[in-house]
């Protein structure tokens, strides 16, 4: 396995230590388990939804944080007493999966069905931070403390 070191790229940007933590951060978990499972999917420009396999867990087992950028998705299972088991095929490990969510992502609900946890995600951006068009006026009319000004 090939490690890289970012060490020189932070040395020289300013201002992008968050995108130097991300791909840090990815290519840590590259290398970590990949347990449980999951789909990412689109539903439209600003519509996602993070499903999770996670068999043999319950709502109770089974914890979603979302603060700041950060969705984490913990799951344990409580100590069931000692079992005998012939053949152990289901995970009953515990786990925690970390999705970095761009600005202004916000978790919408999270829903556990048929052993599946789904969790919706909205991106709605403040109306001060979309674009807006600008009209354009001519000189006479664009400003009517000048004309003011003229007059006086």
């Amino acid at each position: 396995m090939r490690t890289l070191d970012f060490a020189p790229l932070w040395r020289s940007t300013i201002g992008f230590d968050h995108l130097a933590d991300l791909v840090d951060s990815t290519l840590r978990q590259a290398t970590e388990d990949n347990y449980p499972p999951y789909n990412i999917e689109r539903f439209g420009e600003d519509h996602y939804r993070v499903t999770l396999a996670v068999a043999g867990f319950g709502v109770q087992d089974i914890a979603v944080t979302a603060e700041q950028n950060v969705l984490t998705v913990e799951g344990k299972k409580p100590d069931g007493g000692a079992r005998e088991y012939l053949y152990q095929g289901i995970a009953a490990r515990p786990f925690r999966r970390v999705f970095n969510l761009a600005d202004y992502v916000q978790v919408k609900q999270a829903s556990f069905q048929d052993g599946l946890l789904i969790i919706d995600l909205v991106r709605e951006v403040p109306e001060a931070m979309k674009p807006r068009r600008i009209e354009i006026g001519t000189a006479a009319s664009s400003s009517p403390q000048i004309a003011q000004k003229k007059a006086a």
